[in-house]
């Protein structure tokens, strides 16, 4: 099986038969990309999902932080 990612071993460019140009675009107007909604669910879908985080609040798994707060992430939560 071949292996087309880099690594510090085999770098990028150590791949044979392949080029690869990378444009960094931060200029304006922004890629239709960066404009989506941050979580592009139904609205349905965002009410159900707003009111397992309200209960979850309530129930204490999870708390709001404050604007100068900061959190350690030690698990990774997966809402599906």
């Amino acid at each position: 099986m071949r292996n087309d990612f880099a690594s510090d071993d085999e770098p990028l460019d150590a791949i044979k038969g392949n080029e690869v140009d990378i444009t960094l675009n931060i200029d304006r107007p922004y890629s239709p990309v960066l404009k989506r909604p941050a979580y592009p669910a139904s609205t349905r879908a965002r009410e159900v999902l707003k009111k397992h985080i309200q209960e979850w609040i309530q129930l204490s798994i999870l708390r709001k932080l404050g604007h100068n707060e900061e959190a350690e992430v030690k698990k990774t939560v997966i809402i599906s």
